[in-house]
């Protein structure tokens, strides 16, 4: 039968030390060592003072990660949706539409959607397919070179 004195506690007791601690001298910590220290915790690769594997095998391959390319992807229905017909599209007027954020943000131009209108467009990089539509509806093509 459910009674109030057999519920679970919510609230834990704490394991404490000292005079009515219930706990002893160690509150469950065994005695002295670094495992009885607040902090006391051992690194997941510490081996007991023995050079550990991380650091007995070799350094091994190049990771190009840093000097990674990455573009903001735009597609063309977005820019349909946002600019009228004969804007000009730049990184300062992508700003104000808030399709990026900063300056400094490479933007490529891709074909996902319908283009109907004529646009003048400045970007990083632009899709072959994505090139193709915006100069078949008379709009110019202009990529920006880092200098």
């Amino acid at each position: 039968m459910t009674m109030l004195s057999n519920l679970t506690k919510i609230v834990k007791k704490r394991k404490t030390v000292g005079r009515g601690g219930s706990r002893g001298g160690t509150s469950g910590k065994g005695h002295k060592g670094q495992k009885a220290r607040s902090g006391g915790k051992i690194g997941a690769y510490f081996e007991g003072g023995q050079m550990p594997l991380t650091r007995r095998l070799p350094k091994r391959g190049f990771s190009n990660a840093p000097f990674k390319v990455t573009y903001k992807i735009i597609n063309l229905d977005i820019l349909e949706t946002k600019f009228e017909a004969g804007d000009t599209i730049n990184r300062e007027s992508l700003i104000e539409k808030g399709l990026i954020k900063s300056r400094t943000t490479l933007v490529k131009i891709l074909a996902k959607g319908e283009i109907n209108k004529k646009f003048i467009i400045y970007a990083d990089a632009f899709s072959e397919s994505a090139k193709e539509a915006i100069l078949n509806k008379g709009g110019e093509v202009n990529v920006i070179k880092e200098s």
